[in-house]
């Protein structure tokens, strides 16, 4: 399994730190930037390349992004077929578990104005190690977003074929 992470100047330090955090733990990690602390930075850049590096083995890769609130961030990752990206913030760590057991999230964003780095290294720790329930109900509904997903994109390819 793939660790994909991506931030702007909001989550740099915490991006930096959570790199070191997983790779301690043995897991492969890409970052996809920032690679320097840059106020003026746009998260889009950064999470794009994170999203669709997961997208692309979203069978064997997960992504970690960070944001102020991580909610331009997820609304970014969310852009991207396969992609199922939840937000993190605060202290309620059951959540988490509801991202991975319900939602099969494969990208968690973290609010890092919102919450602290024990919290956000527990939040990681549990997303990275919860599996995905398979329950019927789940599964259809993670299907039914699949086909939005397909059926949108055709839409899109038709109009500018018009």
């Amino acid at each position: 399994m793939k660790i994909y992470l991506g931030t702007d100047h909001a989550g740099f330090y915490l991006k930096e730190k959570v790199k070191l955090f997983l790779q301690n733990k043995g897991y492969d990690t890409e970052d996809c930037g920032a690679f320097q602390f840059d106020k003026d930075d746009d998260y889009p850049d950064f999470i794009a390349k994170t999203a669709e590096e997961v997208s692309k083995n979203f069978k064997n890769s997960m992504g970690i992004i960070f944001g102020g609130s991580g909610q331009g961030e997820a609304i970014t990752a969310n852009k991207f077929k396969n992609i199922r990206c939840a937000v993190f913030f605060g202290n309620d760590m059951s959540m988490v578990r509801f991202f991975r057991e319900h939602n099969n999230a494969n990208i968690l964003s973290i609010g890092v104005r919102f919450t602290d780095e024990d919290k956000s290294l527990e939040a990681i720790n549990i997303f990275l190690n919860t599996a995905f329930s398979n329950e019927e109900r789940h599964v259809r509904r993670i299907e039914k977003i699949r086909h939005i997903e397909e059926d949108q994109s055709a839409k899109i390819k038709n109009q500018r074929q018009v």
